[in-house]
């Protein structure tokens, strides 16, 4: 039922006329943090009124690619443009700037290393760069972040590192943690990534949060998404059990579906909507 209407947005937005369409394209931002990168690229989504209303700012949702994808697989497999334009023509979506960072060109890695400062570019960096050169609320309450996958495993993360930065982080089939994965066997770099996926296991951290920390992460919406066929699934439900365990509130969706786009895009229409539903309370 949810690829049926996730198609039906698509089909909708086709037939919105051209003034009422968004803007999205695939551009590049200037990086010193990330090792021999000069320049990032990414995919950015402008709301319909972003050219029209000169004097008006706009929540920033940033979405967290899977491993081995790319910042325009969001577009490319989600049709991202299209179902924001039918949700915002429906008034299910509020009017928002979407982010797509690029995660996996020169190395497939979202967290520090030591030689690898993805972290510090999403924060230090790509943060500001957005809400520097674009009309972007630049408050907590119209911050947020949602993933898949790898990028559903970063989301929780960074969300877990900064929870003072994000209203809502939607996790969409996370890769939490280490497992042993049997396509990584022939890749050299596999081990490296594996431990410093480990090395960040939101789940662990929640686990060992002190009440401080348990504070500032009660005040995040937080949502789990996943497929009942999905390899994550446990990972998943360990992290909701650690959210039961320190007494933080979520939401959880398990829905039919594997690890795979057919699950992901409705999924993401779904993120699109909740997002919304934060943003608005603050009005």
């Amino acid at each position: 039922m949810k690829r049926i209407l996730f198609l039906l947005l698509c089909v909708c937005s086709s037939l919105m006329s051209f003034a009422q369409l968004g803007k999205i394209f695939e551009t590049q931002m200037p990086c010193r943090l990330l090792q021999d990168v000069s320049r990032r690229a990414l995919t950015i989504y402008l709301p319909p009124s972003y050219e029209q209303d000169s004097q008006r700012r706009y929540p920033v949702l940033y979405l967290m690619h899977g491993g081995g994808e790319s910042h325009t697989v969001w577009q490319r497999n989600g049709h991202l443009r299209e179902v924001a334009d039918s949700l915002i023509a429906t008034g299910e979506m509020e009017e928002m700037i979407l982010v797509c960072p690029e995660g996996n060109e020169q190395n497939m890695m979202y967290f520090n290393a030591p030689w690898w400062k993805y972290e510090d570019y999403f924060f230090q960096e790509l943060i500001p760069y957005i809400e520097s050169n674009y009309r972007a609320r630049t408050d907590r309450a119209h911050r947020g972040i949602v993933g898949f996958s790898m990028g559903g495993g970063a989301a929780t993360v960074y969300g877990v590192h900064h929870p003072e930065l994000f209203a809502l982080v939607y996790d969409i089939s996370g890769y939490l943690r280490r497992l042993p994965m049997e396509w990584l066997k022939n890749d050299p770099s596999a081990e490296w990534r594996q431990q410093v996926i480990e090395d960040n296991n939101p789940i662990a951290r929640i686990l060992s949060g002190t009440d401080e920390e348990v504070a500032a992460w009660r005040q995040v919406d937080w949502t789990v998404s996943v497929g009942d066929h999905d390899f994550t699934l446990e990972l998943n439900m360990e992290l909701v059990r650690a959210f039961r365990l320190r007494g933080i509130d979520y939401h959880m969706h398990v829905g039919a579906g594997t690890h795979d786009w057919r699950y992901v895009a409705p999924a993401m229409a779904e993120a699109l909507k909740h997002a919304t539903h934060c943003f608005r309370r603050t009005r």
